[in-house]
Parts: C-alpha cells; sequence; structure tokens
C-alpha cells in the first residue's frame, strides 16, 4: 500500500460539561453529518462512521480515513494565444508568467481550442492535501453548523458553545492531530465517569475508545446506554411488582442524563393514589424523570423506578434520598386538589378576567368568550348541539387559575376535565375541556368527540388570528405562540374528523373578534392566515401523500377550495389519477390548453358554438366532452373525485387526436374563437377537481 493510498481510524471526541439531555441526540447527529459531510467536501475517503453521545462528550469514530487526499488532476488555464505570443510568435511576458506559474517551459504547454478562441492550458496534477492539515478546519466547521440555541461563552474568550469545553481529543492512528478548539488543545485523553473515575483515560488508538470509557463507566454509545436503561427499568419495576409504561421520550431524556445507568426503586404512601393518575405521572415523570410503576392491569401502584448516574455502595441511601424528594412533591399536590376542589370551575369564570393573554388581546376571559362564540358558530355549521360546547368553551380555561394548573401547567385541560366532573358537569362538556388542546404534538389523537373538536377548532382558529391580528406571525424558525403547531392541528381535526367548514368564513369571524384596535386597517390578515395554514397543510401533505410529488398538492391549492375535507378528497383523487397510464398524456394537454387560452388574445371565454365545428377530430371531443360532463355530475356532487378523474383519463385519444388533426389557432378568428372555446370546456372538466395543468407528469 502506497503512502497516499494509506488510511487510519479517526476519533474525535469533545468533552465538556454536561449537555442538555433533549438537545443532545440532535446535536451528536449533526455533528456527525457535517464532520462526514466536511470529509467529502475534501475528497477524503473514509468508511464506517459512528457518533457517540453521552452527559460530557460528543465524539465521531471513523474507519479507514485516509491520511492524505487523492491526488487531482486539473487543467490550468492560461492567457489567450493571440496574447500569449506576438507577430513574430515568440512568447510574450504573459505566456513567460503563466509557465513559470506552472513550473515548466512555454514549449511544454498545450493549447485548448473553444468556441471563443484559443488558450494556452497546461494539465497538472494537484497533490492531495494531509488530513491531519484538513481535520481542524472541518471540526471548526462542522461546530459552527451545529443547532445550537443558544450559545454559552465562558472565560474571557469570544466564541461560545452549547457548554464550556474541558477537553478534546484528536488522533488519526495512534498520532495526535494538531488543533486547538475554543482555547483547547488536541490530545489522546479523555475523561471517564466523573464519579467513578479519578485518572484520565488516554486512548493509544480510536479503536479503543468505547472499550475504554466502558472501563471507566461511561457507556459511550447512546442506543447500547438506552437498551441498559430500559433492561435496568424493567427489571426494577418487576421487583417492585409491576411495570413501567412505554415512555420513549422518558426513557430518551434519562439515557442523555446518565453515564452508568443504575436502576433505583422508590415507594410513596398508599393515599397518594387516590390523586388523579395524570398528577402522579406529572410529579414524578415530568418534574422528577422517574418512571411510575402499573399493575399488570395498567393501574398504579406506589412505587416508582428510577436511575442514579452512579454504582453507590449504600443503595439504600440513594432510594431514601429519592423518596424524601418525592414525598413533598406529592403532598403538595394532594393540598391543591383538597383546595381547588372546594371552588366550582364555573365560580372562577370571574378570575379570568384579572389574567391577561396577551397585552393587545386581552384578559383570559376576553379569549374565553371569543372562544365561545366561534365554537357555537361552527357547531352551528355543523348541525350539533351547541349547549355542550357553549357550556365547556366557558369553562375551558377555568383550570388556569388553579393551584394544580399553576404548579402543574402540563395539566391544564386534564384538570379542568377532573375539576369539572367533580362539580357534576355533564360528560360532554368534562369530555370536551379534556380535549381542548389535542392534538398536543406530531402523532397526537385529535379529540374524539364532535364537542371536543368543536372546541379544539374555536382555540386554534382564534389564536391564529389573534396573533396575526397584532402582526406577531411567525419569522423564520421563530415560532413563540407555537401557530405552526395549531396551524397543523386545526388541519388534522378537520380532516380526520370529517368536519364540513367554509374555512375562509371561519377566518374572517374570528378575525371580526378580535379587538378592533389590532384588525383595523388590515383587510388582507384573512387572505394571510389562510395562507398561512394552506402552507401548514402543504407540509401536512409532505409528510405523508405528496412526499415525492409537491405538485399533486399545486393542481388542488390552485383551485382554493374553502373546505379542508374537500381538498383532502381531491387531493387523494388526484394522487390516484397520476398512477393512470392517461396521465401524463391529459397533463400535457392541460398544459397546452392552459397556455393556448393564456396567450389568445382574443376572448377565450366565447360560447362554443357546436354547429361551427366542422373537423370529425372536433367533432369527436365536443360529444366526448359532453358524455364526461354528463356522467361527472353525480360523482361531483358526491365528492367522488377518484371517479370523476377516472372518467376524465376517456377523453385522452379524443384531446390527442384534436392537436394532432385541428389547427387551434385558424385564420379565421371565429373558427379560432371557437376552437378555443370547446379547449375551455374541456379543460373545465378537469378544473372541477384540480388544475392538472400543474402536474409535471405521471412518474412518481
Amino acid at each position: 500500500m502506497t503512502e497516499k493510498s494509506a488510511s487510519a481510524d479517526c476519533l474525535i471526541e469533545l468533552g465538556m460539561e454536561e449537555l442538555p439531555p433533549k438537545a443532545m441526540l440532535a446535536l451528536s447527529s449533526a455533528l456527525e453529518q457535517h464532520i462526514v459531510d466536511g470529509l467529502a467536501s475534501h475528497r477524503l475517503s473514509h468508511g464506517e462512521v459512528r457518533a457517540f453521545a453521552a452527559p460530557r462528550r460528543l465524539a465521531v469514530q471513523l474507519d479507514s480515513l485516509a491520511l492524505a487526499q487523492t491526488d487531482e488532476a486539473v487543467v490550468m488555464r492560461g492567457p489567450p494565444t493571440k496574447v500569449a505570443f506576438d507577430a513574430q510568435g515568440e512568447p510574450t511576458r504573459a505566456a513567460l508568467a503563466f509557465a513559470s506559474k506552472c513550473g515548466v517551459d512555454v514549449a511544454d504547454l498545450q493549447r485548448e481550442k473553444t468556441d471563443k478562441g484559443e488558450w494556452l492550458v497546461h494539465d497538472a496534477l494537484e497533490k492531495g492535501v494531509a488530513s491531519s492539515e484538513l481535520l481542524p478546519a472541518i471540526l471548526r466547521h462542522a461546530l459552527d453548523q451545529l443547532p445550537i440555541p443558544r450559545r454559552m461563552r465562558w472565560g474571557s474568550g469570544p466564541e461560545g458553545f452549547v457548554r464550556p469545553l474541558h477537553w478534546l481529543v484528536m488522533l488519526h492512528g495512534e498520532a495526535v492531530v494538531p488543533c486547538t478548539v475554543f482555547g483547547i488543545q488536541a490530545n489522546r485523553a479523555s475523561l471517564g465517569h466523573r464519579f467513578h473515575s479519578d485518572t484520565p483515560v488516554v486512548l493509544d488508538t480510536p479503536a479503543d475508545y468505547e472499550s475504554a470509557l466502558n472501563a471507566a463507566f461511561v457507556i459511550a454509545d447512546f442506543a447500547s446506554r438506552r437498551e441498559a436503561v430500559v433492561t435496568a427499568v424493567t427489571e426494577a419495576a418487576a421487583g417492585a411488582g409491576g411495570r413501567v409504561l412505554q415512555d420513549d421520550a422518558l426513557i430518551d431524556e434519562v439515557t442523555a442524563l446518565c453515564d452508568w445507568p443504575v436502576a433505583v426503586t422508590g415507594r410513596f404512601d398508599e393515599r397518594f393514589l387516590a390523586l388523579p393518575v395524570e398528577v402522579l405521572e406529572s410529579t414524578l415523570k415530568v418534574h422528577q424523570r422517574y418512571f411510575p410503576v402499573v399493575d399488570q392491569e395498567g393501574d398504579a401502584i406506589n412505587a416508582f423506578v428510577t436511575l442514579a448516574n452512579i454504582d453507590s455502595t449504600d443503595p439504600a441511601a440513594v432510594r431514601r434520598g429519592n423518596e424524601r424528594v418525592v414525598a413533598p412533591r406529592l403532598a403538595d399536590a394532594a393540598f391543591f386538589w383538597n383546595n381547588d376542589t372546594r371552588t366550582k370551575l364555573a365560580n372562577r369564570q370571574g378570575q379570568l378576567a384579572d389574567v391577561v393573554y396577551q397585552k393587545a388581546l386581552g384578559s383570559l376571559a376576553d379569549k374565553a368568550a371569543r372562544v365561545s362564540a366561534l365554537a357555537v358558530t361552527i357547531a352551528g355549521e355543523l348541525g350539533i348541539a351547541d349547549d355542550a360546547v357553549a357550556r365547556a368553551a366557558a369553562l375551558a380555561r377555568c383550570d388556569l387559575v388553579t393551584d394544580m394548573v399553576g404548579e402543574f401547567p402540563d395539566l391544564q385541560g386534564v384538570m379542568g376535565a377532573y375539576y369539572a366532573a367533580n362539580d357534576g358537569e355533564d360528560v360532554a362538556v368534562v369530555d370536551a375541556i379534556r380535549e381542548q388542546y389535542y392534538p398536543r404534538f406530531a402523532g397526537d389523537a385529535i379529540p374524539a368527540t364532535k364537542a371536543g373538536q368543536v372546541l379544539s377548532c374555536a382555540e386554534r382558529l382564534d389564536t391564529l388570528t389573534g396573533i396575526f391580528a397584532i402582526g406577531k406571525r411567525p419569522t423564520g424558525n421563530r415560532d413563540p405562540f407555537g401557530l405552526r403547531r395549531a396551524a397543523l392541528g386545526l388541519l388534522r381535526i378537520i380532516i380526520e374528523g370529517e368536519l364540513e367548514l367554509d374555512l375562509p368564513a371561519l377566518i374572517g369571524l374570528a378575525l371580526e373578534q378580535q379587538p378592533v384596535a389590532a384588525t383595523d386597517g388590515h383587510p388582507e390578515l384573512a387572505d394571510d392566515v389562510y395562507d398561512y395554514i394552506i402552507e401548514r397543510l402543504r407540509h401536512f401533505y409532505q409528510q405523508t401523500l405528496c412526499a415525492k410529488r409537491g405538485d399533486l398538492f399545486d393542481a388542488v391549492a390552485a383551485r382554493q377550495p374553502r373546505s379542508m375535507l374537500d381538498f383532502d378528497h381531491r387531493i387523494r383523487a388526484v394522487a390516484a389519477f397520476v398512477d393512470l397510464p392517461e396521465a401524463e398524456s391529459l397533463a400535457a394537454a392541460n398544459k397546452r390548453i392552459a397556455n393556448i387560452l393564456r396567450n389568445a388574445g382574443i376572448d377565450a371565454n366565447a360560447a362554443l358554438d357546436p354547429d361551427a365545428l366542422h373537423e370529425d377530430a372536433e367533432r369527436a371531443l365536443l360529444s366526448a366532452w359532453r358524455s364526461a360532463h354528463d356522467d361527472i355530475v353525480q360523482p361531483v356532487a358526491e365528492r367522488d373525485y377518484a371517479s370523476v378523474l377516472r372518467r376524465l383519463a376517456e377523453l385522452r385519444d379524443p384531446v390527442d387526436a384534436f392537436f394532432d388533426h385541428v389547427m387551434v389557432m385558424a385564420e379565421d378568428v371565429d373558427v379560432r374563437r371557437n376552437r378555443m372555446a370547446l379547449l375551455s370546456e374541456v379543460r373545465g372538466l378537469f378544473l372541477q377537481v384540480a388544475d392538472i395543468s400543474e402536474l409535471s407528469g405521471a412518474a412518481r
């Protein structure tokens, strides 16, 4: 093996203060990707890549990283020959300078003829640069690209990072790569567990990394550590007489907090089992990152499992410490429950006026009134009873002024439902209050009840229009009011709940209810909100139906359906249509028709005169159009758009024949106008579903 083709394993490890647990995986993945991209851009080949992430470290290990770039043949272009040589054919100063730059004589230069003339050129071999010289810049560029919302600064340096950096390992084979990042010089010494390892972990080669850290009580591989967490928690819960419910987010977070996970089982007073199960879960999972234990039927028992990042010599002391932490939190929750239930939820409505929702949009009471009016209107459109909807809307925000939600804000809505049930409210009201924030995150269920769906839609519409009205719409990646989530949730409820709603009309109504000062002089606001929601709809379909065909969405959006449920029926029909063998030809024909009508220069909307059609192909197209027109009336009314497009696909042959045998742009103006009127009618059939001319073709 020659030196140029030689390679060696490589390791880059950044050691720092404990990483934010919820950002760890994103940071690890981004670091790996940016380093791989940097190596590719610098022509550095390598084998398998592994990323490591633990509380105090991010690392990337590369197998067989080339010791240097591959040599690259390059063509160096010099001056034009007419400039390079004088009238006597002698080289000019320009030619001599170029030859000197290339390290050869003028006689050794080649000539290249192009459309713009002849040039002096030289074929050169650009020597590859050593990896050790390129890796520092590749690393620094990768660190600059990491998705760090807020960079920390430490010491007197101007640079910032996700956490203060304490050590840097950078090995290529057995050699340390000279590199300095944030004032830290690279070496071969890592650190192990903060408490179980008190000496540096010296690495001879990158291949030693995982095993050396494991000996120092650090499981560096996230997936391996996660598996250890799951095993430890499962076994501990079984030892406590139960099991833990699957919670991937909690498992990931705990995995990101532990170098060396050790399960600890704790107990709490059985009297706390009388609390709502969500209160127990919030106390244990959200606030303490503990795993609640349930019995085989799924009912909570008075036990929890936590992960200690230490293998203690006195596990009982660790257990008692965790039990001492959780006991007062549960006692507080019990106090809040008992105190809150002394006051009926309805009697808290007056308190909402004292809580500001948003300075320009009024109090929580103002928002509740707007949502209530909007919910009643939506219920009316859907033809459902509005008494439960109106009552739920009036009580929906009352739990925000309770002690429990003040301490556990993640329980808003949930506690409102419990308090409403405790007050004897109708079950439909209770369910709607509980479901008002559904879906809460991507993949979450939509409200199961119609009252809940109505209330959730009204809430989202008021939020969207209110924030747009005060000019706080999202910009770039910033979305402090969660409008993207609100819009996507609204769309999912409408489509998955099959709610027949006139979205533009509801947006207009919601805007009318906003404070006058916020909406005066902005008649375009309704269009802005609608366009924003439609863009969220585009994103929704890109994740599912139209992952590879953005033109499907454009074809339907061009018709500007007022009903999002109708939009869904249309786009699913178009998605099926593009798989038909006739689709590509008809899409091209529609595009051609659209261009002809757009560039006509005469009245393309003139009435069609059937008697003025003389060519066989145009009479055949008229007959096919009439037949198709009659056949699709009922399917269009029933929104059976798939059947409509399948029927219209039968027009391919007469449409193709028309363009093959008929001159649309005839010299006779009347003939030309009549033929365009026929084409307009044909295009109108397709427009009843979507603008097929927007489709780029049928191939997926």
